[in-house]
């Protein structure tokens, strides 16, 4: 009789493997923060912040974490809203050029044509014309 010899078991059954843990931890959310400070002779040189949050989407939005929805490198949403904010800003800004270009007695075409017996341009620059 022969009897089978069995491989060990990579996990042990009654832990939590890492899924588990991770789903717990994503659930949840966990917060790691730390300070460090650097002084010399009681002179603060140097201090830096660190604080990490990991936790899921929803369990983020939930306690008011969600700056990546605004942020155009990584929300195709606020990339559009970011050109479309871009955009109007410039519309805006050539609105105001053609107005005062108006109010100064010019042309809005941009052709460099003035109203009112203004100086026309042939396109040659001046050292051409003065040959």
């Amino acid at each position: 009789m022969t009897t089978a010899s069995r491989l060990p078991e990579p996990y042990p059954q009654g832990g939590s493997n890492l899924a588990d843990i991770l789903e717990r931890v994503l659930d949840k959310g966990i917060v790691i923060a730390g300070d460090i400070r650097i002084n010399l002779l009681d002179i603060e040189l140097l201090t830096i912040k660190l604080r990490l949050v990991v936790a899921s989407v929803e369990r983020a939005k939930e306690m008011g974490i969600d700056w990546w929805e605004d942020d155009p490198a990584l929300s195709s949403g606020a990339r559009r809203t970011a050109l479309a904010r871009e955009n109007e800003e410039l519309r805006r800004r050539v609105e105001q050029l053609e107005r005062r270009e108006l109010a100064e007695g010019g042309d809005a075409t941009g052709d460099g044509e003035r109203r009112g017996g203004g100086e026309q341009h042939d396109g040659r620059g001046e050292r051409e014309r003065d040959r």
